[in-house]
């Protein structure tokens, strides 16, 4: 795989993590609380500017960025982060990874079966791990070139516009629920009549509240409040999507073999993380924005220390891989989002 010693490796950032888990406490469980009151005071107050637009347009927008900013934080730095069990250890039964259920349309159940273990596991492993192009696009020369690559920029497009329902119909194994197969992964099994039932349940539920339930509180401004919601959840995907790219699909991530990653070691899989993930760099709103999955090398590595703790060990990392000679891949946002863009676009073609 490398020349790269790998039990020291994993000697150094085991370390990192004990180190940073035995300072984990009152600074942390502040730190989600904190974000949690601001997420539901903003929801609260941008349901209630969506009411007040018909006297003033901007107070519209301003209520529709508020309930934007509501949703971005309940997927990415609450939902995504308490549902890998970072904040488990506060004992809090509503800040809990199996009690969680966040504001999208994917099932939580399925998202802990399919990315925080399969994802997490078996990152850029291709044939493992199905997040890597979400089976839609082709991101690497492992696939084989087909006619519809060709227009896949153009599916990016779609896929991150309807981001919650990708990631519903990806997560729920929707090639088994829709089209009858009944292949089942041989770490994990869930019946048809429970994978369609999930999924069609959460998505219902979303769409009642989100399109039917608010609006029809409304009475007269239905229409207000329906576009209010409608936008307000285009932003969280287009938000979502764009930084989970960024994190995953940069021109310098690499992919693996299955037969590379035969009897894996602790350091190796910390290197596989390593050369499969890359940083956003940004100020801490910025992070917090984006989950901290602007540190997505450090969330790769330490999947279930707390989000607040990886702009710390952040340098910790850099230094350690600069000692092995492992690439820390970083950059700003538009330079990342760029590389993005033309991954896409590269392997568009044969």
């Amino acid at each position: 795989m490398s020349s790269v010693n790998f039990d020291l490796l994993a000697k150094e950032l085991d370390e990192i993590k004990q180190l940073t888990l035995a300072k984990v406490g009152q600074y942390d469980a502040d730190h989600i609380r904190r974000v949690i009151s601001i997420q539901r005071y903003s929801e609260w107050l941008g349901r209630a500017l969506l009411l007040l637009g018909f006297w003033q347009p901007v107070i519209w927008l301003l209520g529709v960025a508020l309930l934007a900013l509501a949703k971005i934080l309940d997927n990415m730095e609450i939902g995504h982060n308490v549902m890998h069990g970072q904040y488990d250890w506060m004992n809090d039964k509503n800040i809990n990874s199996m009690a969680y259920e966040w504001d999208i349309a994917c099932d939580g159940q399925s998202w802990h079966r399919v990315h925080n273990y399969e994802h997490h596991t078996y990152t850029n492993i291709i044939g493992k791990d199905r997040d890597f192009g979400y089976g839609l696009l082709r991101l690497s020369d492992d696939f084989q070139w087909r006619l519809k690559n060709t227009w896949q920029f153009f599916t990016y497009i779609n896929l991150s516009v309807f981001f919650q329902w990708g990631v519903s119909y990806h997560e729920l194994a929707a090639e088994r629920v829709f089209l009858g197969k009944k292949k089942q992964n041989r770490d994990y099994k869930v019946s048809h009549a429970i994978l369609k039932r999930r999924f069609f349940s959460k998505g219902s539920r979303q769409l009642v509240k989100d399109y039917v339930l608010f609006p029809l509180l409304a009475g007269p401004l239905f229409l207000w409040v329906l576009g209010g919601n409608f936008l307000a959840n285009l932003l969280r995907n287009l938000w979502t999507s764009t930084i989970i790219f960024c994190g995953h699909f940069t021109e310098q991530t690499k992919t693996f073999s299955q037969q590379q990653c035969e009897n894996e070691s602790q350091g190796q899989w910390y290197y596989r993380q390593a050369l499969g993930s890359s940083n956003i760099q940004g100020g801490r709103t910025f992070h917090i924005l984006t989950g901290h999955l602007s540190f997505q090398i450090e969330h790769h590595l330490f999947p279930d220390l707390p989000s607040s703790r990886y702009q710390e060990v952040a340098p910790m990392v850099q230094s350690v891989f600069a000692r092995h000679g492992i690439a820390y891949n970083t950059g700003t946002f538009f330079c990342q989002y760029g590389s993005v863009l033309k991954r896409i676009m590269r392997y568009s073609f044969p």
